[in-house]
C-alpha cells in the first residue's frame, strides 16, 4: 500500500512538491472509500473539501426528472479533482458526486489546508497552482464544447 506522501506526489496537487513539502501536504489528507453508487456530496450541498480520485469514477450527475436515476453530466477519473471550486469558494454543489464502481479519492479539508499559511506557504502556493491549472483544464475544455455545439447548431442547412 502506498504512503500518502506518495499518494500526493503521485496526484496533481503534488506536481510541484518536493519531498518534505509533499510530506506536509501528505500528514492533513485522508483517504475514502466508496462503494459503487455511494454518492460522495449531494446537489446542494458545500464542502470545503478537495478530492483526488484515486481510483475509480466518480460521476458528475443530477437526477432524472422521470424514475429517479441519474444524468450523469460529466464523469471524472484517476487524477482528476473533485470539488476543487467548492474547496475555495464554499459555494453549493450544481450537480451531485456519484461513485461509478468502487472509488478511492484523497481528501484535503480547506481548514487544515489553510494551516499551512503560516508554516508551509510555498506548499499553499504551489497546491492553489495545481488547482487553478486544473480549472483553467476545465474553462478551456467547455470552451471547446461550447464552440462544438455553436458548430452544430449554425451549421448551414440545419432546420431547427
Amino acid at each position: 500500500m502506498q504512503s500518502l506522501t506518495d499518494l500526493v506526489l503521485a496526484s496533481p496537487l503534488g506536481k510541484e512538491l518536493a519531498l518534505p513539502e509533499a510530506d506536509a501536504l501528505a500528514a492533513l489528507v485522508s483517504v475514502r472509500e466508496l462503494a459503487d453508487g455511494e454518492i460522495l456530496l449531494p446537489e446542494g450541498a458545500r464542502d470545503s473539501h478537495l478530492h483526488v480520485i484515486l481510483e475509480g469514477r466518480i460521476n458528475v450527475a443530477r437526477r432524472a426528472e422521470s424514475g429517479g436515476g441519474w444524468n450523469v453530466l460529466y464523469a471524472l477519473s484517476r487524477g482528476d479533482l473533485v470539488g476543487e471550486l467548492s474547496f475555495m469558494d464554499d459555494e453549493p454543489r450544481y450537480a451531485s458526486l456519484v461513485a461509478a464502481g468502487p472509488t478511492r479519492v484523497l481528501l484535503l479539508g480547506r481548514a487544515e489546508f489553510e494551516q499551512l499559511l503560516v508554516s508551509q506557504p510555498r506548499v499553499v502556493y504551489k497546491v492553489m497552482r495545481a488547482i487553478m491549472r486544473v480549472a483553467h483544464e476545465v474553462q478551456r475544455r467547455l470552451s471547446r464544447q461550447m464552440h462544438e455545439l455553436q458548430q452544430y447548431l449554425y451549421r448551414p442547412g440545419a432546420k431547427y
